[in-house]
């Protein structure tokens, strides 16, 4: 009898399910390795929404994966969308530097790019079927991606909300600058002694400059989601036990115009409430679920009541898990039970990240110099901003940096900025 699968196959199954038993942060590392029989590269790199703390994970060259940044990826991204074609034979600004690449996206939206992209000769046997291969591994390693960060432990909420600070602070910076703009091309168009012509001139360089940066950063950036599209989300999440269970699910949509929810926070609360109607429906006599959400301005709050016996605690087996959840976003718990006419749950998740001290640098044994890099690199600044606030170059933050991750123990500079923290 002819055999089903021959042992190379084999060997990439066991390979691809070692990728996505792998936790997010390490997804970059082990695909590389498993993409480099087929095309060699000297880096490679991830960006997606559904780690809206650390969208961004590398392994390659660390003068590439280093300094490139989610504008060059999310530009790449977007070319692959307003320019759908063959994934290989393309180039791309990162780093700052021009270079060859292939990429893809899945159908979450997440990219892979892999740089100086060269098929070995076990890709170059066929080509087309290389390129498709890989593309269908991505989509598998992707869909992994996001089922983890839907059922994500305390512990790597712990470590995006911290990461999600960060990006706030990049996103008020940005706003500075837009501001700056605007603020410019009031004075070139009030000015009394700039010509019409001249006026018009420098006001479209200067709109056409701030909009492709704008358009660059775009919502991805800000890792949230507004609070009627997160529950419109968790509504879809809930459809087949609306659709092919006895279970009535009634929906208390929260106001439209609701503030935006972090992505971490609107990703919980949508797990949570999951985890809630599940623990709730496993009670006997359980055949109608009452779900609401809204939002103060500084907590998302959920309310989740089922029409059961009423005998729902804290100590229930469905939500012990859920309270730790909730705690590693700094939020409250409480369950209320009237026996004979059911049980409630409250959540409450605050909006804003708490701030994450640094872990002491003597248990590294860090020099002064590489203490101050340590906290720069923690609070998401890149070599040439850490190179200009320390009065150094950037190839000394590279050597800094380098010292770090030997003595941290950590393989990638997200790594290293987590472990700081």
């Amino acid at each position: 009898m002819k055999s089903l699968a021959n042992p190379r196959s084999m060997e990439l199954l066991d390979a691809l399910h070692a990728v996505v038993q792998s936790s997010p942060p390490d997804v970059a590392g082990g695909f590389s390795a498993l993409l480099e029989p087929f095309i060699g590269h000297s880096a490679l790199m991830i960006l997606t929404d559904d780690c809206t703390g650390r969208p961004q994970k590398a392994a390659g060259e660390p003068s590439i994966i280093d300094d490139v940044t989610l504008v060059e990826l999310d530009a790449v991204r977007r070319s692959l969308t307003s320019e759908p074609s063959d994934p290989w034979g393309r180039r791309a600004v990162l780093g700052g530097t021009d270079r060859p690449v292939t990429a893809w996206t899945a159908s979450t939206g997440a990219l892979l790019v892999l740089t100086d992209p060269e098929l070995t000769p076990a890709g170059a046997a066929d080509p087309e079927a290389t390129l498709a291969l890989v593309g269908r591994l991505w989509q598998l390693v992707a869909t992994s991606i996001r089922q983890q960060v839907a059922a994500a432990s305390p512990a790597h909420l712990l470590d995006t909300r911290p990461a999600s600070a960060e990006r706030a602070k990049l996103i008020a910076d940005l706003t500075d600058a837009h501001s700056t703009t605007l603020e410019s091309l009031l004075a070139v168009l009030r000015s009394p002694t700039v010509s019409a012509e001249a006026a018009r001139q420098t006001a479209t360089d200067l709109a056409a400059s701030a909009m492709v940066n704008l358009r660059s950063v775009s919502d991805r950036s800000l890792a949230q989601e507004p609070v009627a599209a997160a529950f419109a989300r968790l509504r879809d999440d809930l459809r087949p036990l609306v659709r092919f269970g006895d279970l009535d699910v009634q929906f208390v949509e929260p106001p439209a115009d609701g503030p935006a929810l972090p992505g971490e926070v609107a990703h919980a609360g949508r797990a949570i409430v999951r985890g809630a109607v599940l623990a709730l429906v496993e009670q006997a006599g359980v055949s109608r679920v009452r779900v609401q959400w809204d939002c103060d301005g500084r907590n998302l709050l959920i309310q989740i009541r089922d029409d059961g016996a009423g005998v729902l605690s804290t100590d229930s087996p469905g939500v012990v898990p859920l309270t730790a959840r909730v705690a590693a976003l700094g939020g409250t718990l409480g369950v209320q039970a009237t026996a004979g006419w059911g049980s409630e749950l409250t959540v409450s998740l605050p909006l804003d990240a708490p701030s994450a001290p640094l872990a002491p640098a003597t248990e590294w044994g860090l020099s002064p110099r590489e203490q101050g890099v340590l906290a720069l690199v923690a609070s998401g600044a890149r070599n040439k901003a850490i190179a200009a606030d320390l009065s150094i170059s950037e190839n000394t933050v590279k050597f800094h940096v380098a010292n770090l991750l030997r003595k941290v123990g950590a393989s990638t500079r997200a790594e290293l900025a987590s472990l700081a923290r």
